[in-house]
């Protein structure tokens, strides 16, 4: 019986390693979808600036700001609410939050104005039925 105990360890490692691969979150691929089709809508408000740290930034570099913490962040991620909350309400540096500055003039929590424009991509997709 001693004889398989390396076998056993072996095996017991093995599985170990598979569980904790698959305990890795990502998000499925219409939630993926939705968030870089979120990315890409910000990418594309050339007239608004986005605040970060101090600095203002255009959208097509808020965007490439975005999608490169979305990419280091991924395996956290699991829906687009995750990818706001982690990759473009607050700063991992400072802590302070991103804020958006519309074109009138109104400044706004990143986190807020990201959650509408998921709202607005849910609903357009519901109402083409289309899911993300």
């Amino acid at each position: 019986m001693t004889s398989f105990q390396p076998l056993r360890r072996a095996l017991l490692a093995a599985l170990l390693g598979t569980a904790a691969a698959l305990v890795h979150a990502t998000p499925s691929e219409s939630e993926h979808r939705l968030i870089d089709t979120l990315i890409q809508r910000v990418a594309k408000m050339g007239s608004m600036t986005f605040l970060r740290n101090g600095s203002e930034y255009n959208a097509a570099d808020a965007a490439k700001h975005m999608q490169a913490k979305y990419e280091h962040f991924k395996k956290e991620i699991v829906t687009a609410e995750d990818f706001i909350e982690r990759c473009a309400t607050r700063s991992e540096m400072t802590g302070q939050a991103y804020r958006v500055k519309l074109t009138n003039g109104v400044v706004r929590e990143s986190n807020e104005f990201l959650r509408a424009e998921l709202r607005s991509l849910r609903e357009d997709a519901k109402k083409t039925g289309k899911a993300g």
